[in-house]
Order: structure tokens, then C-alpha cells, then sequence
């Protein structure tokens, strides 16, 4: 999504603004933007649409020389990527802002503005930001004071950073829903929406918190809370080992990956959640407009990113109300397919590249699909590039070949999808939205309980160290969860596992059950725990050794044969993702103990690019 980078020094900070913007440039944006209060006392900028070497070359032809300014890498939300619809935007000649988020009650700014006498040359919410800022300037004349006013008018989420020609000697910020954070040098600071676009000038960072307000000047920073009182944020040091490349304390990458997904999961829920609803214009400028039309979705993807959509084809149909089908790409390339009216084509990729998911999305342009939508981990890759609407997850880069942390926040987005979907066509009561976007925000806390079970998982994958096949169970949402462990489990450790739904066992499964054969299963606590019990009871009474990952609550206990790992407890919607953390750990831990290449599995790639 959109970056943002600023500075203020006794030194010209034109080239740190640039490189700040390239190292947010696998976040995935359309166009590139600078604003630089000059060495010649005015307020200039340079915009370009494309990528940042195009604005690098703008500067190299026109530049720009001064100690305090903005930059901003944008994904349009709000009008077409184009130059004027570029950041940073300008209010006259002395005021500039840039902004990552979605201002929901722009319609209504935007006309009260244009009341009272400003002229709107963009497309985008942000641009109502800077004129509202430019209005209380007239009564406010500090840009703090101003700012604080402003913002108390905005609804929505935002990161915003703002410069005035008139005071030049500070940069203010603002964060609601979008991050930003402080980058603390000598006699100079800075600004960015990720910690890695000033790690070239920088290792000393102050994150700021919700409805917090900062004045950054070049030998101090004042933070306002959001009830406006002064207060003092942590000073952070950044360490060489929190690079995505660097494996730092853990043994794997994969281990690494896994324990950051409270982080990731928390990065991509960021900027897109309101007070009680999720902001559709996430996915895109037209979400609203297509998503109002959707009757019908078509999931196509592969491997773990099909595992994916089969959880989130119960979350459209039970919270949405919508008809979901899902398929794995590499077969519905290759099938006659008959295209419901009005249907939502989506693919999922972790890197955007897969070559079956690639050539669906682009023979599904041929069949008469109502749009089509990218879940994706890389805003540069080709999926995202040719498809209408995009949600790109954050879970940044994974080098690990069994992908983790790229699959929780798939079903991340993949739930934000569902109550976008639903709050859109009015199948979704609101209550129930404003009930799962506040367990979203609690979500990575939980799973950061279920990473805390660690040293459990540990020991219960000391049940495997001999065995050569294991069966994996599941029920509703949980059955393609059931088939994630699964494959996690043959991916790295080489054992022969299959997954099934639990109420399929009496139909063949069942015979292969005995002592040699654990079985592992997931036991949220919902209405179909009753019946997994069951379930699990004709297990035992066949010799199986039984593995339950079960909620504190679901009446689950240890026995003879039976191995409770207590989970804690989630809305049931949102299980499926909590579920995920230990089987994960449960694969990594038999991998290790099975002596094999965790990080790359033999036979197999991180992107597949071929058939």
C-alpha cells in the first residue's frame, strides 16, 4: 500500500526522501510524488506516475534543493492513478500534505470546501485534508493547533504528514488507523509509514500510537495523544536482526515468519478497518460501485492459497449471504466453465506470479466475469497489474518455501473481503460487522497466546519422530484448515499426511487408523463439537493416537492415547486463522526432528512460474 517518508535537517534531504520511497516500493503503488520547502524559500514538488525511478529522473532534470520535506508512493483508492491525482497535494502555495488511509466523509468535506471558495484539482479524498487544514489556518495559526482541529473532522483511517511554506521549521504528523513512525537522528529527524524507509539514515525510531499527533522539528519531537495531552513514546533501537533477511534469533526462516504473524496480520488490518466497519475502498477507487453488483463469487487459486479460499467460501456464504465456489487454478484453466450473472472473479497468490492462477485470471477476462480481484503479497507482480481491484496483504517478504504467514494474512483479507462484500449489499447486519472488526483487532494478540504454546508444540511433536503417515481432521471452516496442516506437514517434513472432513471418517478413512497412525485434529468450540467428539471416539476405539488442538472451553480432555493442546478462545469466524498457528508449529518441530531442509524442502519452489 501507499508509504510515506519525510524529513527535516540542516542538510538537503531530497536524495533521503527518494531512497526512502525505494525501499517502500515492495508495498506496491502507482505513482510517486515529492514536496520540498526549497533553499529558495518556496513550496515545490515533483510528481510522476509509475514507478520511483521515473520521479528520481524528474528530479535529476528539475531539482529540487531544500532541509525539510514529504514523499509518498500512492495505490489509488480515490480516482485513477495520474499525476494529478498524485501526492503530496497542495492547498495554494504553502501548504502541502501527504496521506496513506481512506477519508470515508470526503463527498460531504469536499463540497462544504468547494462552498467556501476552494478548487478541488484532483480526484482523492487526501486533497480534502489539505484545504480543511488550509480553512482552520485561518482561525488556527499554528500548523499543531490547526492540524488537531482538523483531524477531529476526519472520519476514516490515515497516516498523514504536512509541511507549511509559512513554518519552516517543523513537520507535523497525525496516525489513525494507518501507521507512522519517528526515525531520531542528530540535529535532524524523520518520518515514515515502515521503520525500513529511514534505515539509511537511521536506527533510533519513536512509534507513534492511535489518534496520536506529532511535531517533528530537527532537535525535538512534541507527541499529543488523541485527548490531546502531551506524552512521551518509547525510543525503539531497530537491530540488524528484524531484517526480513536475516533469520536473526531463529534457527529457520520459517520459524521467524511463523512468530511474525501477529505483526503482519496487524500490518494488513491497518489503514482499512473504521470505527466498526471495514472501509471497502481498500480494495480499490470502484470497490463500492462493483462490489454493490456481486451476485455471485468465483474463487480460483492454488496450494496454500487455495486452502484460503476454501475457508473464506463458508465466510462469504454464512456472513455474506453470496454463492461461492472455489477452484484450484491449474483445473479451471482447462475446464468449460459456465459463468453465473454477476460474478466476482478472485484470485489469491502469495507472489503474483503462480502460473496457473495467471493464466485463469486471464482466460476469465474472456468469459464475460463481472471484475476481477487480486489477493496478493507483492504489489508489483503481474496478478496485481492485471486485475481490476487488488487487496495486497502485508505479510512482507517470505523466504521460507512452506508458506505461513502469507496464509494468515490471505484470510485476512479474505475477511475483509466477506464484510466488505456484506456491508455493501446490505446482507450483513451491522452489528455483527462491528462485532468482527473489533475480534480483528484483537486478532493478533491471540494469536500471539497461540504462538505462546511454543514449547507445547515442541513436545508434541516428539509423537511423530517414527511415524510415516498421519491423518489430519476438521470440521466445516476447519476442514481446509485440516488440509493446510496436512500439507505443511508433507511439505517439510515428508511424511504422508491427508486431511479429510471428520464426518467423512465411517466412509474410508477409518481403516487405516491404528497405533501408527496419529490423528490430528482441530476443535474450535462451535456447533459442531458435539458431533467432532464423536468423531474423535471412533478414533480411539480403533487404537488411534489422537492430537486435539481444542478451545478451553470445548469439554476436550486429555486421556489414554489422546494429547490436548488447550487453545484459547476466539470467535468462531475467525478460528480458522488461530487454528493455523499450531499445526505450523506442529510441521516446523516434526521437520526438525526428522532432520530435513525446513527452509527448502526438496522438489519444491517459493513461486511457481511453470505449468
Amino acid at each position: 500500500m501507499c508509504g510515506i517518508v519525510g524529513a527535516i535537517a540542516e542538510r538537503n534531504i531530497t536524495a533521503i526522501l527518494v531512497e526512502g520511497l525505494k525501499r517502500l516500493e515492495y508495498r506496491g503503488y502507482d505513482s510517486a510524488g515529492v514536496a520540498v520547502f526549497t533553499n529558495d524559500g518556496d513550496l515545490d514538488r515533483r510528481r510522476r506516475v509509475g514507478k520511483v525511478a521515473g520521479l528520481d529522473q524528474a528530479l535529476a532534470e528539475q531539482p529540487l534543493a531544500g532541509r525539510l520535506g514529504i514523499a509518498h508512493t500512492r495505490w489509488a483508492t480515490h480516482g485513477a492513478p495520474s499525476e494529478h491525482n498524485a501526492h503530496p497535494h497542495f492547498s495554494g502555495d504553502q501548504l502541502a500534505v501527504v496521506h496513506n488511509g481512506i477519508i470515508e466523509n470526503y463527498e460531504a468535506l469536499r463540497e462544504q470546501l468547494k462552498g467556501l471558495g476552494y478548487v478541488f484539482t484532483s480526484d482523492t479524498d487526501t486533497e480534502v485534508i489539505v484545504h480543511l487544514l488550509h480553512h482552520k489556518l485561518k482561525t488556527d495559526t499554528d500548523l499543531a493547533d490547526a492540524l488537531k482541529s482538523a483531524v477531529a473532522e476526519l472520519h476514516g483511517a490515515y497516516g498523514l504528514a504536512v509541511i507549511s511554506a509559512s513554518q519552516p521549521d517543523r513537520l507535523l504528523a497525525a496516525r489513525s488507523g494507518s501507521p507512522l513512525v519517528i526515525g531520531l537522528g542528530l540535529g535532524e529527524n524523520f518520518l515514515a509509514s515502515d521503520q525500513l524507509a529511514l534505515r539509511q539514515v537511521t536506527d533510533r525510531f519513536i512509534y507513534l500510537e492511535e489518534g496520536d499527533i506529532a511535531e517533528i522539528r530537527r532537535d525535538s519531537v512534541q507527541i499529543w495523544d488523541q485527548q490531546g495531552c502531551a506524552v512521551q513514546r518509547e525510543q525503539v533501537q531497530y537491530h540488524e536482526g528484524a531484517e526480513a533477511a536475516d533469520k536473526g534469533e531463529y534457527r529457520h526462516f520459517m520459524l521467524k515468519e511463523i512468530h511474525e504473524q501477529p505483526k503482519v496480520v496487524q500490518r494488513t488490518l491497518e489503514g482499512r478497518l473504521g470505527t466498526d466497519h471495514v472501509l471497502v475502498n481498500a480494495f480499490g477507487p470502484r470497490a463500492a460501485e462493483l462490489f454493490a453488483k456481486v451476485r455471485n463469487v468465483q474463487i480460483v487459486a492454488c496450494g496454500t492459497s487455495y486452502h484460503a479460499g476454501m475457508v473464506a467460501r463458508y465466510w462469504l456464504e454464512d456472513l455474506a449471504g453470496i454463492p461461492c465456489q472455489i477452484e484450484v487454478a491449474s483445473e479451471f484453466r482447462y475446464r468449460k466453465v459456465v459463468v453465473q450473472p454477476d460474478t466476482l472473479f478472485v484470485t489469491i497468490s502469495q507472489s503474483g506470479e503462480t502460473a496457473d492462477t495467471l493464466a485463469a485470471l486471464r482466460n476469465a477476462k474472456e468469459l464475460g466475469y463481472l471484475t476481477s480481484l487480486a489477493i496478493c503479497n507483492v504489489g508489483t507482480s503481474s496478478l496485481v497489474r492485471e486485475s481490476d481491484l487488488t487487496l495486497l496483504t502485508q505479510a512482507g517478504p517470505e523466504i521460507g518455501v512452506a508458506s505461513t504467514k502469507a496464509f494468515t494474512t490471505q484470510l485476512v483479507g479474505l475477511m475483509l473481503l466477506t464484510l466488505s462484500l456484506g456491508q455493501v449489499r446490505g446482507t450483513l447486519d451491522a452489528g455483527v460487522e462491528a462485532h468482527l472488526v473489533e475480534e480483528l483487532r484483537r486478532l493478533p494478540t491471540r494469536l500471539g497466546e497461540a504462538l505462546a504454546m511454543d514449547k507445547t508444540v515442541e513436545k508434541v511433536a516428539e509423537l511423530f519422530a517414527e511415524k510415516h503417515h498421519t491423518l489430519f481432521l476438521g470440521r466445516g471452516a476447519q476442514y481446509p484448515v485440516a488440509m493446510e496442516g496436512s500439507l505443511k506437514l508433507k511439505e517439510i517434513s515428508y511424511i504422508h499426511a491427508e486431511a479429510y472432513p471428520a464426518g467423512e471418517l465411517k466412509h474410508g478413512p477409518l481403516a487405516l487408523v491404528d497405533s501408527d497412525m496419529p490423528v490430528v485434529t482441530v476443535a474450535p468450540n462451535n456447533e459442531l463439537v458435539e458431533k467432532l467428539k464423536s468423531n474423535l471416539q471412533e478414533v480411539r476405539a480403533r487404537g488411534g493416537e489422537l492430537i486435539v488442538f481444542a478451545d478451553r472451553e470445548a469439554g476436550i480432555d486429555n486421556g489414554v492415547g489422546t494429547h490436548v493442546v488447550a487453545m484459547p478462545h476466539i470467535d468462531d469466524s475467525l478460528a480458522p486463522i488461530l487454528y493455523t498457528i499450531p499445526l505450523q508449529l506442529l510441521s516446523y518441530y516434526v521437520a526438525v526432528l526428522k532432520g530435513t531442509d525446513v527452509d527448502q524442502p526438496r522438489n519444491l519452489a517459493k513461486s511457481v512460474t511453470v505449468e
